[in-house]
Parts: structure tokens; sequence; C-alpha cells
């Protein structure tokens, strides 16, 4: 597809590395080592006093989308700290980096700032040579889908992925002349920002298509499915009108809660089903067989048991938003336990249906209220004590699943437009993956390239997206 939009060069030559094909004959393989300025490095292995104002300190969740954001700092250090890190390694505009361990692993950013900032260990910086190498060449070179396969099966494991500094320094690059380097820059910035404008959109539409798709769950456990029902105010403000023929009661007179076990790391790793903090906040429905395994006596599955109906509430974390998150167990789970980070919700006889129990308190309104409730202190914490005032909606039984049908009918719908807007991401960056690839390689020659031109004659780049 790429290939067929644009020529290729007259002449290539077999590439002596494994990650490339061939090239064009008047380009070089080279290892990223012979076109920095400086020898590949990284931020301190220390963990620095965090300040409440100060240098901003970066670590690899800064590194997003391809930029840095700067909203995900670590915190501020001091600048008497940020000069001696800074003998180091001092990040100056044009610097690539890397996250060279954890979940990210491989994932880059290019530095676009002359602000003063200072990084962490687990961001690799790659400095090129001027006269070597065109920066966002090199950028894009690391982003083609041969780099980041080589990236991948050089990574070593240990709790998580990883990749050395030396490893890192011996990965190749197809060098093509640095005037060409240029060009190629240029081209794959005009034609990158359009690809990214649009899935940029789709993440839009992804994102309404949650908030619409939240709302309609919200208004069908607050106000029913039948808009004639005669209302009344419920005497709670944000819940407003309900059905007069509804309850509204706290969760303490619905049922019993629990909080999860509580054991030593040894016990992990073998044994029986164990249902984890990930397990709830992740799935709206508790997994019939967890990941987790646990060595759990009889006593612990008795008192930290799963039943039909049982509901899981998240219960601490680094921030509110996370707090609360809740799943619901559509059936019994045998020999199960559930982690100490959660709170099980378990309702008396006939007082919520489950299919209706996994819309209600998975809603945005609920997650509201335990935002306005928090214990923070170093940790967001949830207790029972603020668990049991939750009010809740309680149509009777009938209607409860007369509603729990109707929503899963809904949201069956709204996954198929969410899946198919997410496919359509997926499409995008693989085409724009295509592009660069091909770019970077000289499988496509874009030396005639000419920037699109406005009426008036001067030049206008797609926009980049605001961070």
């Amino acid at each position: 597809m790429i290939a067929g939009k644009y020529q290729p060069y007259s002449e290539y030559q077999d590439a002596q590395s494994k990650w490339l094909d061939s090239i064009p004959n008047h380009w070089v393989e080279c290892r990223l080592k012979q076109i920095v300025s400086e020898r590949v490095t990284d931020g301190p292995h220390e963990t620095p006093k965090f300040e409440d104002e100060g240098v901003p300190f970066l670590s690899a969740e800064a590194v997003k989308e391809r930029q840095l954001d700067f909203s995900r700092r670590r915190g501020f250090i001091s600048r008497e700290l940020h000069e001696v890190y800074s003998k180091k390694c001092l990040p100056r505009r044009g610097d690539i980096f890397m996250v060279k361990s954890g979940a990210t692993t491989g994932a880059l950013a290019m530095v676009e700032t002359d602000e003063e900032f200072n990084i962490w260990s687990p961001l690799a910086v790659v400095r090129s040579n001027k006269s070597e190498a065109a920066d966002r060449f090199v950028f894009y070179s690391m982003q083609a889908d041969f780099f980041q396969r080589s990236v991948q099966l050089s990574w070593s494991y240990g709790t998580q992925p990883n990749i050395g500094m030396g490893v890192i320094e011996n990965l190749y690059i197809a060098r093509a002349p640095l005037e060409e380097q240029i060009q190629i820059a240029k081209f794959l910035d005009y034609e990158t920002a359009k690809i990214d404008a649009l899935i940029e959109k789709q993440q839009q539409l992804i994102a309404l298509l949650k908030e619409k798709r939240q709302a309609v769950i919200s208004h069908a456990v607050t106000k029913g499915l039948n808009p004639d029902a005669p209302m009344r105010d419920s005497g709670v403000e944000w819940l407003g009108e309900v059905p007069a023929h509804w309850e509204v009661k706290r969760l303490s007179h619905l049922g019993e809660l629990q909080n999860g076990l509580n054991i030593g790391g040894d016990a992990f790793g073998s044994g029986d089903p164990f249902v984890s903090y990930g397990d709830v906040y992740n799935n709206t429905i508790v997994p019939t067989l967890p990941a987790g395994l646990v060595q759990s006596t009889a006593d612990d599955q008795r008192k930290y048991s799963l039943k039909d109906g049982d509901v899981l509430f998240t219960r601490t974390s680094e921030t509110v938003d996370d707090i609360g998150v809740a799943s619901t167990c559509l059936q019994e789970i045998p020999r199960v336990t559930f982690a100490g980070f959660l709170i099980r919700f378990r309702p008396f006889p006939c007082t919520l249906n489950s299919s209706y129990s996994s819309f209600l308190f998975r809603n945005q309104s609920v997650q509201a209220f335990f935002c306005g409730s928090m214990n923070l202190v170093t940790r967001a914490s949830l207790s029972q004590n603020v668990l049991k005032t939750l009010p809740i909606c309680v149509p009777p039984i009938d209607e409860q699943i007369r509603i729990a049908t109707h929503l899963e009918e809904t949201a069956t719908v709204f996954d198929q437009l969410e899946n198919n807007l997410v496919r359509l991401g997926e499409l995008l960056a693989e085409r724009r993956t295509a592009l660069i690839s091909a770019a970077v390689t000289g499988r496509i020659d874009v030396r005639g390239w000419q920037h699109p031109e406005t009426e008036c004659g001067s030049v206008k780049s797609p926009a980049k997206k605001e961070r």
C-alpha cells in the first residue's frame, strides 16, 4: 500500500543487519553509537528528595504518545539537586528519550522545549551528532517497526522488561545522507501529523461514546425506563427525583461488607483462585477464572468467598479516581478469596438483582459520591463506614431485571460502535508505522516531495495537538 503510492529508489543493496532487509545503494547501516554525540546515558539511580516547587523531574510515565507530558512529572527537585544530576545528563532540545524498563519499555519521546528539567533512571537518552544525523530522522527511525522489534527481542526480564544502555546504542538504523535525512523528517512530520489528527478524532469519538454510555446507565438506574412514571424527590441531592414507587436506601440496609484477605507475599503464586485489585478495576464483571493464585485455608475461603450477586469495590489507591470502582459476581467462584485492597458487599436475599448491580455500582454518580468522601492521607482510602452511607435506588426486583436486560442490549450496541472506532484507530496507527518504516529504510523515495502550500503561497502544516 505504501510502496504503491510512492516510488522506490532505483538501486538497493542487501543489508547486513538481521533487522533490515535492503537499503538504497548510497545509504549505510550504522549502530546508534556511531551517530550520537555522547554515549547513551540515563538519569540518576537514586530516589530524589521531592520539593513543593523547583525543577520538574520526569520518569517513564511522562512519555506519552511520543511526547513528554509534564503534567505527569514525578515531582519537583531543588536547583541544587538538579545541578548535581545534570553532571550526568542535562536534557536539551532534540534529545530522544527511550523508556528502558517497565511496562512501557521501548516507548519514545523527543525533547521539544528549552525549559530546564531532569530525568530519572528509567529513561535512556540518545543525543544525535548533528554533523552525522538529524534528530528527527533518528527519532522516526527508532519508531520504525524494525527498530521496535529489535528492542523487544533484546529485552531482558526480571520482574518486568528492561533493556540496557549498552544494548540500545548497539541497535541498528539505516543512515541516509544528512540532507536526505532532513527531507525524510520533513515529509514524515507532515504525513504523520495528518494521521495523528485522524487518530485523535477517533479517540475523541470513543470518549464521547463512553460518556453517552455512562449517561444512559445513570439515567436508567436512577430514573427507570418509563418516562411517564410519577416521580418524587429522593432526598439525595445528586440523585434528584426518582420514580415514586422506588426505594432509596443506604447500602448498610441492603447487605453486609467485608474487607479482603491480607496475607504474606510468600503465599502467592500457587494454590487456589485469588481475585486481585486489577481484576476488579479492569472488569465490570468479576472474572470467573482470575489469574491470581494464593495458598488460602478453608476458613479463608469461607470468610472471603464470592457468590452470585456479590460486589467488590476498590478500597485504596494513590488517586481518588481509582477508589470505589466496582465489579459484580454473576456466579459463585469455588475456593476463591479476594485481595485486602478490596471490599466485598454481599446483598441480603431478594434485594438486588446481580445484573442490575453490575450497572448500578459501575456508574459515575457512585464514583462521584466516593470522591467527595475520601480519606486522603498518603493514599486515597475508602472505609466501610463511608461505603455504608452510599445511597442507591432500589426498584422492585422485576423492574431491576427489565432495566438490566435493556442496558445489556444497549451495551452490545455501544460495544460494537466502540470496537469499530478502536479498530479504525489501530489501522491508522499501523498505517503510521508502515509509512515511517518505509521512509527511514528507503523503501520509498521522498527526495522530490514538496510541502503543500496554501493559496497565498505560504506553507501550512497540519495543526499539532495541544498538550
